[in-house]
């Protein structure tokens, strides 16, 4: 029980002092980075995943 209440003290005591946090500011343009990111990611995938069917479309016509 002991060694688990070090850790806890231990853990607190790094993230108070030793841990740089983010300002708002930072962290708010982060998030819209991160936003943007995600719906080009998302837009490539959308643009594959039509050209694949189109792909398949082509094969299932040529096939049946």
């Amino acid at each position: 029980m002991k060694k688990i209440i070090t850790y806890i003290k231990e853990s607190y005591n790094e993230l108070v002092y030793k841990v740089s946090w983010p300002t708002r500011t930072e962290l708010s343009n982060s998030a819209v980075v991160v936003m943007f990111a995600s719906l080009i990611i998302a837009a490539l995938i959308f643009v594959i995943d039509l050209g694949f069917e189109g792909v398949m479309r082509f094969f299932y016509e040529k096939i049946f």
